[in-house]
């Protein structure tokens, strides 16, 4: 297994149609193989161990991608808005290297130890022949190296190995099953798994690739809208704000989609999804099919999907637990297995709240310089708390190391979160636990309204203690503008938590 497999399929059997644009500028499937090959062939001719990319969407990213395939090195896509301490101490660790960046930053990290800057305009222009090598078929073979987001600690390096990304693909993608008029408009960043998943699953299928730099709503608007984007994958804020642009302008007719006619999937992931924005925003796309998907750097991507149908059928009822699957993230693939498990490392039945293991070909759960967090049974603990329903529908409820210990009893934030945001009131809302002298820890909840609405701190607390229970009514209510999320869409609890902790809450 290669990723270069991918590649090498889809340029022989559709080798004209472009596989990635940004703005003007173009790579069709062949084009993209040929400079895959190109840069193979220096990386084959070098000391260096790895190819490392700092740099925003561009074309440079699959490039680089599947040259790395190519050359039998490592791929490691860097978080572009890292500076100075952070960025030194990633490079050293994957040192020696080959890096591809930004022209500014080129001329800042050219005196680096063991690292050959190549700016990214030389990058892509560079011409040579191919490397003369077939690619390794080596499945074991490391593929990509994401460093993790490091919002509890320092990043950690998942280790994705070829066999991992390949089966993902193979198990999820029909080959040659986009239209040559399809359009994936890319907006996560690269050194996110799901932009990497983007990227092979888009390859595999014939897609064209669009990329997004920077994302902004209107910008996304405007792009979906001009290039007929047919396929997309937001995180929840994005699409949150994308919904707040389009009600505020308006939307074309329900018969036209909402004024994006060609817009068929639209995918999201990475973070929580409230419900009354993907209710909004089914509402203003009527007929586009949405799918949430739910997975991990560590599972090489998607594990569980919550697709079109199911979206349709719980936003369509009225009974409760159907209609509450809208929040679910679905059910797992085939491919994959899915377990809740006890503290003891035991399976739990239906409706029990405790950590997500999965299983399967895709999932790796390797950290460079650590090891494998595998069992010997193949199940890797995912570190995320959730529940399945009796029909298999999974409910994440967030990191298992966010439960918030009440006197002696087990509390989830992401339970306590969904009900606060069923207020009509309620736009956004982080849920932590904080020290308390009596309890051990008290529920601290920090709230952000919908613009224009109003409620006090005492009728939240009523709120939640009469749909769940008195224990899990926030003892302390703080109201802000914004809560904290990264570039991804990771709620920032953490710094929730400190900065509540930091003034006495």
């Amino acid at each position: 297994m290669n990723l270069m497999m991918l590649l090498e399929m889809a340029t022989s059997g559709f080798g004209d149609r472009v596989a990635v644009q940004n703005g003007t500028s173009t790579l069709t499937y062949s084009e993209l193989f040929a400079a895959a090959g190109r840069h193979a062939a220096t990386l084959a001719g070098s000391s260096s161990e790895r190819l490392a990319v700092l740099d925003v969407n561009s074309l440079a990213i699959p490039v680089a991608l599947f040259a790395s395939a190519w050359a039998g090195v490592p791929f490691v896509p860097l978080n572009y808005r890292l500076t100075g301490g952070e960025l030194d101490a990633l490079l050293e660790r994957i040192t020696p290297t080959h890096l591809v960046t930004d022209a500014e930053r080129a001329r800042t990290l050219a005196d680096r130890d063991q690292v050959t800057v190549i700016e990214r305009d030389a990058f892509l222009g560079a011409r040579g022949e191919p490397h003369a090598d077939e690619w390794s078929m080596e499945a074991d073979d490391i593929a990509i190296l994401l460093f993790t987001s490091g919002t509890t600690g320092a990043p950690k390096a998942a280790v994705l190995r070829h066999k991992h990304l390949v089966s993902y693909i193979l198990g999820s993608v029909e080959f040659g099953a986009a239209d040559e008029n399809d359009a994936a408009l890319v907006c996560v960043p690269p050194y996110h798994i799901a932009g990497m998943a983007a990227i092979l699953s888009s390859v595999y299928a014939g897609r064209r690739i669009v990329q997004l730099t920077s994302f902004t709503a209107e910008n996304w608007i405007e792009t979906a809208r001009r290039e007929r984007i047919t396929n997309a994958f937001v995180v929840p804020t994005m699409l949150a704000r994308i919904v707040d642009v389009l009600d505020r302008d308006g939307t074309g007719p329900p018969e036209d989609n909402g004024g994006f006619p060609h817009l068929r999937a639209l995918a999201y992931g990475g973070g929580k999804m409230p419900q009354a924005v993907i209710e909004r925003a089914m509402r203003l796309f009527p007929t586009t099919d949405f799918t949430n998907a739910y997975g991990l750097t560590e599972t090489s991507s998607t594990i569980a999907v919550l697709g079109p149908d199911d979206h349709r059928a719980a936003a369509a009822s009225d009974d409760p637990p159907l209609r509450r699957r809208l929040v679910s993230v679905g059910r797992p693939l085939p491919s994959v297995e899915v377990e809740i498990r006890d503290e003891e490392g035991r399976a739990v039945p239906p409706g029990t709240s405790g950590e997500i293991c999965v299983r399967g070909e895709q999932v790796a759960g390797e950290y460079l310089g650590r090891g494998s967090l595998l069992g010997t049974d193949g199940w890797f603990p995912t570190r995320d708390g959730g529940s399945m329903d009796s029909e298999g529908y999974l409910f994440v409820e967030g990191r298992v190391d966010d439960v918030i210990v009440r006197g002696g009893e087990n509390l989830s934030p992401g339970e306590i979160e969904d009900t606060l945001l069923e207020h009509q009131a309620v736009a956004d809302c982080a849920v932590v636990g904080v020290p308390d002298e009596q309890w051990g820890e008290a529920v601290a909840a920090v709230v952000v309204l919908h613009e224009g609405r109003t409620v006090d701190a005492d009728e939240l607390r009523a709120w939640v203690k009469d749909r769940l229970r008195s224990s899990r009514a926030p003892q302390h209510v703080e109201f802000r503008a914004e809560l904290p999320y990264n570039e991804t869409g990771k709620l920032l609890r953490r710094k929730v938590k400190e900065d509540l902790t930091s003034r006495g809450a």
